[in-house]
C-alpha cells in the first residue's frame, strides 16, 4: 500500500522573546506616561530612564525574535503549508491594528459629532448647555474648551503636508523594491529599500520637528482639552508603528544584503511591506480627518 506523502509542518519550541516584549511593553508605557506627567508639571523624576529601559529591552526582543525567525528560515524548516499560516497570522495582525485605530477614530468622532453638539445645546439639550457651560458653541477644532483652556489649531499645511507626500512616496518606493525582488533585480531592491528606510527616517524627524512646534509654539498640549488628547492619542500611536515599521525594513535590508530572499520565498519582506503599506494607509486617513477637515 502506498503512502500519501505529506509536508512537515515546523513547529518551534518554547520561547522567552514573548514575555520579554511584554515586559518591555509595560515599561514603556508607564515610563512613557509618568514622563509625559512630569515634563507637563516640570517635575523631575524616573519617567525618562524606565521609557529608555523599555525601549533597550524592546530592541533586545526584536533583535533576539529575529535572529530565531531568520535561522529557522535559512534552515530550510518552514514550508508552504506553514508559510500560509504565517500569512493568515499576518493578515489576522494587520486586522487587528485597523480596529486599534478605529477606536481611536471612533473616539475622535464621538467628540465631534455627539459630545460637542449635545454640550453646545442642539437638538433638545438646550438646558444642558445652560447648565453646565452658558454659551458655550460647538467647533472643531476646538480652541477653547467649557473649562476656559485656550489653544491653537495645527494647520494641514506645512510639516503635516511634508509628511504626507514621504508616506506617500514611500510606498511607491516599497513597491519597486518588491517588484525588484520579485524579478530578480537585487540592485533595484537594494536601492529602492534603502530609500523607503529614508524616507521613514524622515518622516519621524519631521514628526517630532511638529511636536516640538506644537508645544513650544501653539501651546497645543496634552492638556488642551478634547482637541489636544485626540491629535496626540492618533499622531503619537501612529508614530510608535511608524518607528517599529521602519526598524522591519532596517532588518529586512540588512537580510537583503547578506543575500537573503529569492522571487519565490520572501514572506517576511512581503509581510514588512503589508505593514508599511497598512501605516501610510492610517495616516492619509489622519492627514484629512485630524489636520483638513
Amino acid at each position: 500500500m502506498q503512502h500519501q506523502e505529506y509536508q512537515k509542518y515546523y513547529v518551534p519550541a518554547q520561547s522567552v522573546w514573548p514575555i520579554v516584549g511584554a515586559v518591555a511593553l509595560f515599561l514603556i508605557a508607564v515610563g512613557a506616561g509618568n514622563f509625559v506627567i512630569e515634563t507637563t508639571r516640570g517635575e523631575s523624576g524616573y519617567g525618562d530612564n524606565i521609557l529608555a529601559v523599555g525601549i533597550v529591552v524592546l530592541l533586545v526582543m526584536l533583535f533576539g525574535w529575529f535572529r530565531d525567525q531568520i535561522n529557522e528560515s535559512m534552515s530550510g524548516l518552514y514550508s508552504d503549508q506553514l508559510g500560509r499560516s504565517y500569512r493568515q497570522g499576518m493578515s489576522w495582525f494587520i486586522f487587528s491594528e485597523v480596529m486599534f485605530f478605529a477606536a481611536f477614530f471612533g473616539a475622535l468622532f464621538y467628540a465631534r459629532v455627539i459630545a460637542l453638539p449635545w454640550l453646545s445645546g442642539e437638538s433638545n439639550n438646550a438646558m444642558t448647555n445652560e447648565v453646565l457651560w452658558p454659551g458655550f458653541e460647538a467647533m472643531w477644532p476646538l480652541i477653547e474648551t467649557p473649562g476656559g483652556v485656550s489653544t491653537t489649531a495645527m494647520s494641514w499645511a506645512g510639516l503635516p503636508t511634508i509628511n504626507t507626500v514621504i508616506l506617500l512616496i514611500s510606498s511607491v518606493t516599497l513597491h519597486f523594491a518588491h517588484v525588484g525582488l520579485e524579478q530578480g533585480k537585487r540592485k533595484q531592491l537594494t536601492a529602492m529599500l534603502g530609500i523607503t528606510i529614508l524616507l521613514g527616517c524622515g518622516f519621524l524627524f519631521l514628526q517630532v520637528e511638529e511636536y516640538v512646534h506644537a508645544y513650544r509654539d501653539l501651546g497645543l498640549t496634552l492638556q488642551s482639552g478634547i482637541y489636544g488628547n485626540t491629535f496626540f492619542l492618533l499622531t503619537g500611536f501612529h508614530g510608535m508603528h511608524v518607528t517599529l515599521g521602519t526598524i522591519i525594513l532596517m532588518v529586512l535590508f540588512l537580510r537583503v544584503l547578506k543575500g537573503h530572499f529569492t522571487h519565490d520565498n520572501h514572506f517576511a519582506f512581503q509581510a514588512g511591506s503589508w505593514y508599511w503599506h497598512f501605516v501610510d494607509v492610517v495616516w492619509v486617513m489622519l492627514y484629512v480627518f485630524v489636520y483638513v477637515l
